[in-house]
């Protein structure tokens, strides 16, 4: 037999008495931050909240991937390169592995080198020397 009196009450919680003291007027607290303006316009205007998601661009050169897809290709055809040091010199042989700062060139015969990005001239292919020095 159901209870006629408690159907009603079933699934709601408990009504309690509202007591004033309760509620409390909670406010919002935001810091003040200072609004970013453009760098390239001399009028000060704001930025749009579009522009203020966009991180600027650091470096192009990474952003293409040219260079690892370079080196990528040489890498597994196994190029005889050449490689020109900022100091004259140069090494022969083929690249191993690369990452973002140093090269590794394999030499046939003779011990693997380590060069670092920032210590090479220019790289070029074995057979297109043409008489360049």
């Amino acid at each position: 037999m159901k209870d006629s009196g408690n159907s009603a009450a079933v699934g709601r919680a408990p009504e309690r008495p509202v007591e004033a003291d309760e509620f409390v007027n909670r406010k919002l607290i935001r810091p003040s931050l200072s609004t970013p303006h453009r760098s390239d316009s001399s009028n000060g205007q704001p930025l749009t909240s579009a522009e203020q998601r966009v991180p600027k661009r650091s470096n192009a050169t990474e952003q293409t991937h040219a260079e690892a897809f370079y080196f990528q290709k040489q890498m597994q055809a196994r190029t005889p390169m050449v490689i020109v040091l900022k100091d004259g010199e140069e090494v022969h042989g083929s690249i191993e592995w690369y990452d973002r700062n140093c090269l590794k060139i394999s030499r046939g015969g003779q011990p693997n080198v380590l060069i670092y990005k920032h210590s090479i001239r220019y790289i070029f292919k074995a057979g297109e020397n043409n008489g360049r020095r």
